[in-house]
Order: structure tokens, then C-alpha cells, then sequence
């Protein structure tokens, strides 16, 4: 019987894939099916699933816009791969931060609160005009005091000046304000008080033209410039700007000198008067937006109007989908920028579960990221809904519980970087553990609770912690031990540890958030690796330093060191080419010339981390490299650009900073991240010399492996929002297992096999 050719397309075609340390990837991937990819960490999954299929499909799909169109979309260059058959619609659901609007809550990034604002606009009372009047975002429904912000802010000006000195003594402290800076100049130049008076003896007149002036014409010398006092000034060029947003030097100056309170006008609800006056049910809009999600679906099922029914019931389904996904424990109000990567990464999947489309590749990294094993089991219930519903799900991912569930697997390595880059196994999970691959050993493996804890050498208290819904918490921490905090999503555990001990003194905090730099930064530049390189070749060649950075004298001119070299193409996607002059290598012919032990800074910067340690045998680079060794990053490329690393690697580069560092207090974010279950063993190798060498280690952390080789646990539940927030438990992991009825401890129990 003949196979009609629309049915031939089961599978998605990879042929000669090479992008990044690829190495002649082929391999068919079954449509309709769940796929998950494995392997250590820097193996190839991401260059696979991202760097080809997704990039591939998703340049493809821009490639149906017209030219116009597509000017505004970002340029996609096509992936390095010598063929890509039957792919489809690529969704790619990742943990990139929801956007750093101060203006975006959960409530407008899943349409819920646009879709409350129209049932407000039909049902409430007293009746106050269309949808747009219940928007903080529109000038008909904001609050007038505080714009739709919800806060206001003050300034203190011991902050911004210091009394004790005139201005041309440097009086005020405001970046961009030292002596000689333009604005210092427009300021001593304006005429309107002395510049050598101590600020304290100003009259209150000269103190209010100083401070307060508000924009005026001022000649100065044959020109005529704009004058502002300084708090003005403040307010329109540094306080408009969203604070995560910011360079960090400006960021440090508001967080000092700029008090953020609740509106007085809205109470922070962000809306105007008449808008928090009209009700449903008794209830406003604000009160609504700040209920727990679990509880507004409650409240929305209770709504019951044929006017709006269509709409009443899509709202509904997606409040019972956040619920369902683990995520109920937020509210609406709850502004984007502060969910975690795996809390936008779910908040994006739940628009996705009420669509109608089918056929299409939704694409998933590490989707079980700040997942307590009891939330896990939720989340692979919802990939396997994608599914069935016809769907091709591919899954980067390292938990046992979701690899498990997979219907097909493939599995990349054996090892990191150079090392990697190949297929070690495809088939089904049976095959997997049957197979003799690092992933295959590694499924069934399982860390054992520790025989004996250290003994604690004081404790850190904390007390009556009442931040979010911390339920007024006192415990004390253990110090010179590794305690683990746990609990499911949403209990309170980044609350209770950065609300609390991160910003004590001596306390190190390495977490996962984005690594501020230009596409020039990477490890070598970040870590301070670059310096004594360059040195070392400035020496062996009786050359300056400058020469071997490519961001100084030594970068090829062509491209200003950056290796590509990027060409508007007005209305087409633009297109970055590598350089003809220096061929991606960055330096200029000369510098090139350079050698040290026969390798040139170019091939220097190309090595691998494990390389370059043997490489250069002993010194700073040396012990730098080690520090890089030790937390897992061996496979990175000293030249790698660092907006390629993922959460968990830019955490680990950071920690591998810190260790240089004389600290007492390390408090890490889910370490695990990213990390295959092989190096999770390195890790708690790694926890276990900072504690060995007189440290205090504190991990947030979700992965069994860790809560049973802890010395001390604090579980946080019992469960999340105003469900959790309390001390469900403090004790030693044998402790939990033996005597705890917590959902940690029925997880860890089973994790490590043994039952009450």
C-alpha cells in the first residue's frame, strides 16, 4: 500500500549539523512525540535544539514577511548545518526574564488583567467608561500622583551633596556631577550662588535655586544654556529611567539616595480614584489584582453574566492554568521583572496550553528550574497535554523524573566543549539505561544522606521575617556547616534568605541573574584571566600590554576587534559576516606575529578553560583558571562571548570570582541549574571545600541530591503564597526522612528509598 507523501513527515530531518562544537550532527527526531535532549553541560543540546532547529524555523518562518516586516524583526543568520527537512512552527518557551518594565505584572503579560479591565468596564458599579479606564498604563486610568507607578519617591539630599564642602570642592556626590562635568559646569557658572561657599552656610534662597530651580535660560559667557537645580535635574535625567535598566553606577545612587514609598493617592494599587471606587461583587479591581491567583479564580468562577460569558470563561481557563502549573501562589500585580527564569518561563507556557494550534515544535530549556519534585510532576503533566494535543515537544533537560516520561531521547557528549558535540545514544529510555553513556550510568543514580554532619560553629539569626508572605519567621542558620533551604515554589525561600541574609556584611551571594556586559565581555575579560595573559605576552615579546586586548591598541581596525562585522541592510535583516581582515581572530596581523609557548593571543583566547589551565602551569592565570576548573566551567572558551552562557554557568563564573574573595557567607540559587547529573556530584564536591576551609554555605536549592548530602535543612511550605511562608521544618536530612510529613520529605524519602 502507498503511503500518501503528507504522511511521510514523521520525522525532523538533521543533517550535518556544525553549529558552535557541533560535529557533523545527523540525526531524525520523531514529530508528535516528547523528546528530550541530555547530556553534560556544555555537550551541544542548546547548539542543537536552539542554535539549528529553532533558529532555523524560526528564520524561516520571518522569511514569509515581507522585506518591510521584517526590518523590525531581529536578523537570523541561517545555522551552520547542511540540511534541516519537515520541521514546523518552532515556540520557544525559555527562561529569559520577563521584560525589565517596572509597567509589566503578570496580570498584563498573560492578558488576565486586560480581560478582568473589559468585565469591570461591562459589569461594574458605579459604571466609569471604557476598559482603558482601569488602566494604570493609560493616562484615563492612572493614578495622577504616583503615573500608574504605585510608588512614589523621595530624595535625600544628604545623598546627592556633602554640606561640608563648596562645589568646587566637589560638594555634590550624583554621578555625572564631579568637578569639571558639564552639568557641575552649567551649575558654577549660572551665577546664582557662590561655588566656594560651603553648601551649610547657603541662605534657604540660594539653597532652593540650587536645589529646586526649575528649567531656565542662564548666559554663560556668549551662550545661552539651560539651567536646572540639581534635584530637578536628578529627576528628569536619573529617576525616569527604570532602576533595571540602569548602569550599575546609577543603580547604586538610586538605591541610596531615592526612598520608595506606597502612593499615598492609590495606596499602590497604581489606579485612579474613580476606578478603584467601581465594584463587582463587592470588590475593585486593584483588590482583585492583588489576590492570590489561586483565590481570583475562586472569586471569577463566582461571576456569572451572559454578556460576558465567552470572556468569563477564557479568563477562567487561565487562571486555572496558572493554578495548574504551579504558579497560583502569584497575583496579577506581581510586576514581571521579579519572577524568577523558571517562573516566566511557565507564566509563558500557560499562553500556549489554551491554543488551538496543533502541529507545532514547542521548545522547552530546562523547564523544571525552581520546581520543588512536587511541582515537577505537575510540569510533566503539562508537556505531555502538548502532546497529545498533536504537538512535537523537545525538552533540554537533566531531572531523572522528566527524562523518565520521555517518548524518545537524544543524548549528546560524551564530554563538554571540543570534547562533546556527538551523538552517544537515540531510542527510547529502556535503551538509555541500558546503554553504557554518562547519562545511561547516571539515571538510577542516587546521592546517599550523609553518615555524619559537621558540628555547627554559631548560628545566623534571623527574626520575625515578615517580607512577602513570610509568616513573621524567626530561625537561626547554622554557621560553618552547608544548610540547604527548601520548600516548593512560591514557600518563601528567596524571601527569607536575600530578604534577610544577603545584604550582611562579609556575605557573598553568586545567583543567576544576567551578567551586565557588551558582546566583547567574556570569561576571560570578566574573570581578570585577561590581565596577567596579556601580561605574559607583553613579556615574552618586549611588547606593551595594550597590543593583546582587542577591545585597545592591538584590535584589527576593520571590525574594532569584535571578529564580525555587521552591515545594515536597510530594510533586509541586517547581517554580521566574519571580518576578511583579521578572519574572526580580532587582533591585527602584527599582534598576531606574537608568540608565547608557540600560541598567539587569538589561539590563547580559543582555548578551552581545561586547556588553557595546563597551559599556563602555574601564577594568577593559573589559580584563576583552577577557580573556573572547580566550579564545573572547564569546557568554556576563554574568548566565548558571555550573552551565550545560560543561568547556571553565569552563576558558576561568578562563584568562581567570589571564591578569590575572603568570604565567610556563600549563599547560592540553585547551583544545580543546568547541570547534568554527573556534575552534581563535582558540585557537592565543591560546597564541600568551601565549607572544609572554615566558610558557611547556604543553598536554595530543589535538587534531592543536595537536600541529602546538607548538613542542616530548613524547609519552608506548606505550601506556596499564602499557603506557605512558615517553618515546616529545621533539622538533619535523617532527621526529615525519619520523622518529617512534609512534601520535601515524602520526596526525599522516596529519592533516597527508604519509606516511614
Amino acid at each position: 500500500m502507498n503511503i500518501p507523501a503528507a504522511d511521510s513527515h514523521h520525522v525532523i530531518q538533521v543533517r550535518g549539523a556544525r553549529e558552535n562544537n557541533l560535529r557533523e550532527v545527523s540525526v531524525d527526531i520523531p514529530k508528535r512525540r516528547l523528546t528530550v535532549f541530555t547530556g553534560v553541560s556544555g555537550s551541544g543540546k542548546s547548539s542543537l535544539v536552539f542554535g539549528t532547529i529553532a533558529a532555523e524555523s524560526q528564520r524561516l518562518i520571518n522569511e514569509t514577511y515581507t522585506a518591510f516586516i521584517q526590518s523590525f524583526m531581529p536578523s537570523m543568520g541561517r545555522p551552520d548545518v547542511d540540511s534541516l527537512h519537515n520541521l514546523s512552527a518552532a515556540i520557544v518557551v525559555d527562561q529569559e526574564r520577563m521584560g525589565a518594565n517596572s509597567r509589566s505584572t503578570v496580570g498584563t503579560a498573560t492578558d488576565a488583567y486586560t480581560m478582568l479591565r473589559i468585565i469591570f468596564s461591562r459589569l461594574g458599579t458605579p459604571h466609569i467608561g471604557t476598559s482603558t479606564a482601569f488602566s494604570f498604563n493609560a493616562a484615563e486610568g492612572m493614578c495622577a500622583e504616583c503615573e500608574g507607578i504605585g510608588q512614589v519617591s523621595k530624595i535625600d539630599i544628604d545623598q546627592l551633596v556633602n554640606r561640608e564642602l563648596s562645589l568646587n570642592e566637589g560638594a555634590i556626590t550624583v554621578p555625572g556631577f564631579q568637578v569639571d562635568a558639564w552639568y557641575w559646569q552649567v551649575m558654577v557658572a549660572s551665577g546664582f550662588y557662590d561655588p566656594d561657599k560651603k553648601l551649610k552656610d547657603f541662605t534657604p534662597e540660594e539653597w532652593e535655586l540650587f536645589l529646586h530651580k526649575t528649567s531656565t535660560k542662564v548666559r554663560i559667557g556668549s551662550n545661552n544654556i539651560t539651567y536646572e537645580g540639581l534635584v530637578t535635574k536628578v529627576n528628569r535625567t536619573i529617576l525616569v529611567k527604570d532602576r533595571d535598566s540602569m548602569q550599575a553606577s546609577a543603580r547604586a545612587f538610586v538605591d541610596r539616595a531615592v526612598v520608595f514609598a506606597e502612593c499615598p493617592s492609590c495606596g499602590g494599587s497604581r489606579l485612579s480614584t474613580a476606578a478603584l471606587s467601581s465594584k463587582v461583587n463587592g470588590v475593585n479591581i486593584a483588590e482583585c489584582s492583588a489576590m492570590q491567583i489561586s483565590d481570583l479564580a475562586e472569586y471569577v468562577r463566582k461571576i456569572d453574566d451572559a454578556g460576558v460569558a465567552p470572556l468569563l470563561g477564557n479568563l477562567r481557563d487561565l487562571l486555572e492554568s496558572l493554578v495548574e502549573i504551579g504558579l497560583g501562589y502569584l497575583s496579577l500585580d506581581r510586576v514581571s521583572s521579579s519572577l524568577s527564569g523558571g517562573e516566566a518561563q511557565r507564566v509563558k507556557m500557560v499562553r500556549h496550553l489554551g491554543s488551538s494550534l496543533t502541529d507545532a515544535t514547542y521548545i522547552f530549556d530546562e523547564p523544571t528550574i525552581g520546581l520543588h519534585p512536587h511541582d515537577i510532576r505537575r510540569m510533566n503533566d503539562l508537556l505531555l497535554r502538548l502532546r497529545d494535543k498533536g504537538n512535537t515537544v523537545l525538552v533540554v533537560e537533566h531531572k531523572p523524573e522528566v527524562i523518565a516520561m520521555a517518548d524518545h531521547v537524544v543524548d549528546l557528549g560524551p564530554g563538554a566543549g571540543t570534547a562533546g558535540g556527538r551523538i552517544c545514544y537515540t531510542g527510547d529510555v529502556a535503551g538509555l539505561r541500558a546503554s553504557d553513556t554518562l547519562t545511561g550510568r547516571h539515571l538510577e543514580h542516587r546521592a546517599r544522606l550523609r553518615e555524619s554532619v559537621r558540628e555547627p560553629s554559631g548560628q545566623l539569626s534571623i527574626e520575625g521575617a515578615d517580607l512577602h508572605n513570610l509568616k513573621n519567621v524567626s530561625v537561626d542558620i547554622p554557621t560553618g556547616v552547608l544548610s540547604v533551604i527548601t520548600g516548593v515554589a512560591g514557600s518563601g525561600k528567596s524571601s527569607l534568605i536575600h530578604g534577610y541574609l544577603s545584604n550582611r556584611d562579609g556575605v557573598v551571594v553568586a545567583d543567576q541573574s544576567p551578567i551586565r556586559g557588551s558582546r566583547r565581555s567574556n570569561p576571560a575579560t570578566y574573570t581578570g584571566l585577561l590581565s596577567p595573559i596579556r601580561t605574559a605576552f607583553a613579556k615574552a615579546n618586549g611588547v606593551k600590554a595594550a597590543l593583546f586586548s582587542a577591545n585597545s591598541e592591538g584590535a584589527c581596525p576593520n571590525c574594532n576587534g569584535l571578529g564580525l562585522v555587521y552591515t545594515d541592510l536597510a530594510m533586509m535583516a541586517g547581517v554580521a559576516s566574519v571580518c576578511e581582515e583579521c578572519e574572526g581572530k580580532r587582533f591585527t596581523p602584527e599582534v598576531l606575529t606574537y608568540r608565547l609557548n608557540g600560541k598567539n593571543i587569538s589561539e590563547v583566547l580559543s582555548m578551552s578553560v581545561a586547556e588553557a589551565h595546563d597551559y599556563f602551569a602555574s601564577g594568577q592565570a593559573h589559580a584563576i583558571l583552577g577557580r573556573l576548573t572547580d566550579v564545573g566551567l572547564s569546557y568554556l572558551r576563554l574568548g566565548q562571548p558571555l550573552n551565550t552562557l545560560s543561568g547556571g554557568e553565569r552563576q558558576r563564573l561568578k562563584l568562581a570570582i567570589q571564591m578569590a574573595e575572603k568570604s565567610s557567607v556563600y549563599i547560592l540559587d540553585e547551583p544545580t541549574t543546568g547541570l547534568h547529573m554527573a556534575d552534581v556530584d563535582k558540585l557537592l564536591a565543591l560546597l564541600d571545600r568551601l565549607v572544609d576551609a572554615g566558610n558557611t554555605v547556604i543553598v536554595i536549592e530543589h535538587h534531592q541530591a543536595v537536600m541529602a548530602h546538607a548538613d542542616w535543612l530548613v524547609d519552608l511550605g506548606p505550601g506556596g503564597g499564602h499557603d506557605g511562608g512558615q517553618i515546616v521544618f529545621t533539622g538533619t536530612p535523617a532527621d526529615l526522612v525519619a520523622h518529617a510529613d512534609t512534601l520535601t520529605a515524602r520526596h526525599l524519602r522516596e529519592y533516597v528509598g527508604t519509606q516511614p
